[in-house]
């Protein structure tokens, strides 16, 4: 059996895309937000006995041709194959799931809650992932890959734009609270800029003076990767003790609003967690530049400055793109700490669905967050690729 398998990535997501649809529930429903829901299980969604109609079952017809994919040679066509099957299951599993989200909704009460459950998220991963290796395997340029990645959750997008989730919990929970969620991006951006920009501002010279000063490189990312190990919480608490006592000595300060809690202490922590990928990238990008340019550039007559701009900055900017996509996405996600000193952003609906023991809320909280990342991620890759697609495989 096991020579029969072509494709062991595959095999490996089928095999736990079964346990997942067997072991866990793909919706939970509940009473309301705050009582624990009774699970549904993808085999009582597609039962016909439900009210479910026969062609129910053809959601999993994409699900089947992946486990034909797995015993078949990886050729062209069959990752094209792969790929549109492991598409067509995620959305063909989002619009069940839906579709019996607004079912229930109408039998029950209107502070009834139905929710995702963990199937659905396995699946959807899984899903994603099948059609991402598919990509990977068809050896397209890496702006394609890329493209292909980011095209699988298109369905999903318009089922969203059109309303077909309106009745599913976490949407239930942005409804009820979306002025406090546009009010949580707003300050999570700001709270991710203001960081990145001092960390660019004193990484790059750092990063820079690194390169042309070895005896500075040891010391200096010995105290930048000490700073990375100390944990954000105990990071945070050690600077609003300092901030409150700077804020109380010059009262303009604290008419600016730098104090012990709030944005202050995030921006300044967050700002050194960034230094460390912003320095790295600066100084191993312009290391990486080869020697010889350098020497032509000079025998041509340019100065040192004009080197650094037309030639060395140039050939260093895939590579520090690559540390500022790092950079971003940490701050990104660490921001969401933040919120426990009292800095906003998503981490604050993240901690209230916490100690109200809503999932959905965390959710709302969590999936956005995620969603920035990734976009982010995406963003700054495909201007690495545009810029230097020739150092992108």
């Amino acid at each position: 059996m096991i020579g029969l398998v072509k494709n062991r990535v595959m095999a490996v997501l089928v095999l736990a895309g079964l346990v997942a649809a067997l072991g866990l529930s793909l919706l939970t429903h509940a009473p309301n937000r705050l009582v624990t829901g009774t699970g549904i299980s993808l085999a009582q969604l597609l039962n016909p006995s439900a009210g479910r109609p026969l062609n129910s079952w053809l959601t999993l017809l994409p699900a089947l041709l992946l486990v034909v994919a797995v015993f078949m040679r990886p050729a062209r066509r069959t990752q094209i194959l792969v790929y549109l099957a492991a598409t067509l299951l995620l959305t063909g599993l989002a619009g069940l799931a839906a579709d019996h989200a607004t079912q229930l909704a109408g039998q029950s009460s209107a502070i009834a809650r139905t929710s995702l459950g963990g199937a659905f998220w396995l699946l959807g991963a899984f899903s994603w992932l099948a059609a991402t290796d598919a990509v990977q395997r068809l050896t397209l340029k890496p702006g394609w890959r890329l493209l292909g990645a980011g095209v699988v959750i298109v369905p999903l997008a318009v089922l969203l734009a059109a309303g077909a989730f309106k009745d599913l919990s976490l949407l239930k929970e942005y409804a009820n609270r979306q002025d406090v969620f546009n009010a949580a991006l707003g300050q999570h951006v700001q709270i991710v800029l203001a960081s990145l920009l001092p960390a660019l501002l004193i990484g790059v010279p750092l990063g820079l003076a690194s390169n042309r000063s070895r005896t500075l490189r040891p010391p200096l990312f010995a105290v930048l990767n000490v700073i990375q190990t100390v944990p954000s919480i105990a990071l945070f608490a050690l600077l609003m003790a300092p901030l409150a006592l700077l804020a109380a000595s010059v009262p303009v300060l604290a008419q600016m609003g730098i104090k012990g809690i709030g944005l202050a202490p995030a921006v300044v922590a967050l700002t050194l967690y960034a230094l460390l990928p912003v320095v790295r990238s600066t100084a191993a990008g312009l290391s990486q530049v080869p020697q010889p340019v350098i020497e032509a550039a000079q025998g041509m007559g340019l100065t040192a400055r004009q080197i650094f701009w037309r030639v060395e900055l140039p050939l260093a900017l895939p590579v520090f793109l690559s540390g500022l996509r790092v950079a971003t996405v940490q701050t990104i996600g660490m921001a969401v700490v933040a919120a426990l000193i009292g800095a906003g952003g998503f981490g604050a609906i993240v901690f209230q669905g916490l100690l109200s023991g809503a999932l959905d809320l965390v959710l709302l909280g969590v999936l956005p967050v995620v969603a920035m990342a990734v976009a982010v991620d995406a963003l700054l890759k495909a201007l690495s690729l545009a810029l230097a697609p020739e150092l992108n495989d």
